[in-house]
């Protein structure tokens, strides 16, 4: 088959390679003349001078990405060689907070809990019996429950430092708005799954390199090689019917899968004769998140790549990350707010405070702001599907799946796509 792919994201990448195997001839669209979508590589120049190859936002992910890792090894990438592995580990700068020995789950999760540093004893008793509880409900719940309905009973200093920093890092929406269902699924997979190829679901995978060297770069090059056609700077006007495929600005295919942003996908269903009102129904009522990168110099070095920090009103960032530990220029902090709200230059002025209160005198770099860098996971929330209309599919971490929208569910949903041209094939061979 002749395949469009429209979007070169880490979804139409991932989708390409899987198309590109199945045997199909694939033509990627991608309407900015960079790859990797909303995890892209960013140049930045420093204040010394020259420029050092950071990221549109800091990127993290888990040992529980299993396709995500997957497609990386199949592109030629070792994972370990672009990604730095730490057991679980939601420190703070003055010392409190999770951190999971590199042992077996479930055992690593339950001395962590036990030796956290800040809680009391009540406090930890109080989250293994709640999550006894998730276990025992094999982590399902009513699908309208919110996240902090689901952890009512926790104690504050559990709320505060376990489960708000793991909410909103995970589902880029706050405790008191985001699904209770989909934290459970995250929980489960990946606090208590299986340890594969050596490294625990729980392990952050933290990216040494630029985004660009951890996936799409490779990913470019692998399908290439293999006669797939790249084509930046492309953006798809019109998408049409066209005999038993479609067409994309007059350009005729057997089929085309949308894996650009949701309103992109969105614009070219509404404008073409697919139908597929259910289907543009459930994804203009998508309500989107933010989020916010501040890079900054002046900070200390920090005792981990990564630290947890107090965040609240006027104090907007949950985490910061040394890019020194992790391949990148000296003397760089990257400040991530999640949920983000506002302008740059508020939320820069905002985490400068905040750097200020831990006597921390930083100065501003750069500061990206993602306006709808994810869906807003809510409880209840009705995903598009992956079929538009027949031979007019849709990839991305918006579409129907378990995960929220990570890089993990971006490419399980490209997966699943490009697979629904199987049957197709087969039937071609059949016939043959």
């Amino acid at each position: 088959m002749k395949v469009a792919i429209v979007g070169a994201g880490w979804a139409g990448l991932a989708a390409a390679v899987r198309a590109t195997r199945d045997g199909h001839r694939v033509v990627v669209h991608e309407a900015t003349r960079q790859l990797g979508g909303r995890a892209r590589s960013l140049a930045l120049k420093l204040p010394e001078g020259g420029e050092a190859l950071l990221d549109n936002g800091q990127h993290i992910m888990i040992g529980a990405y299993t396709e995500t890792l997957a497609l990386m090894r199949e592109v030629g990438i070792v994972p370990a060689q672009v990604l730095h592995r730490l057991p679980l580990t939601l420190r703070f700068p003055d010392g409190r907070g999770l951190g999971l020995p590199d042992w077996p789950s479930p055992l690593d999760a339950a001395w962590g809990i036990l030796t956290a540093s800040g809680w009391s004893w009540r406090d930890k008793l109080s989250l293994l019996r709640h999550a006894a509880g998730w276990q025992l409900r094999r982590f399902q719940c009513d699908d309208r429950m919110t996240v902090r309905q689901l952890c009512r009973g926790l104690p504050r200093a559990v709320m505060r430092e376990l489960v708000e920093p793991l909410c909103v890092a995970a589902l880029n929406t706050s405790a008191e708005r985001a699904s209770a269902a989909v934290f459970l699924r995250v929980l489960r997979d990946g606090l208590f799954g299986p340890a594969r190829n050596g490294w625990g679901a729980s392990n952050l995978l933290i990216p040494r390199v630029d985004l660009g060297q951890v996936f799409p770069e490779q990913a470019a090059e692998w399908l290439q090689a293999r006669g797939a056609e790249l084509r930046l700077g492309s953006r798809v006007q019109t998408l049409r019917r066209h005999g038993g495929g479609w067409a994309l600005d007059a350009e005729p295919f057997d089929a085309v899968l949308l894996a650009c942003p949701a309103w992109e996908a969105e614009r070219l269903v509404a404008a073409s004769d697919a139908g597929a009102r259910a289907w543009l129904t459930s994804t203009g009522a998508l309500t989107h998140e933010g989020i916010a990168t501040v890079y900054a110099t002046g900070g200390p070095a920090l005792p981990l790549p990564m630290l947890a920090l107090d965040s609240g009103a006027g104090a907007p960032a949950q985490f910061v990350f040394d890019r020194a530990q992790l391949g990148g220029p000296s003397d760089v902090l990257a400040f991530v707010v999640s949920a983000s709200e506002g302008d740059a230059r508020t939320i820069e002025q905002q985490v400068i405070a905040q750097a200020a209160s831990l006597g921390w005198q930083v100065q501003p770099i750069k500061t990206v702001v993602e306006k709808r860098a994810t869906f807003a996971c809510l409880p209840g929330l009705s995903r598009p599907p992956i079929e538009v209309a027949p031979g007019l599919l849709a990839c991305g971490d918006y579409v129907d799946g378990p995960y929220p929208a990570t890089i993990e569910g971006a490419v399980r949903s490209a997966i699943a796509a490009a697979d629904r041209l199987r049957p197709t094939v087969r039937t071609a061979a059949s016939a043959s």
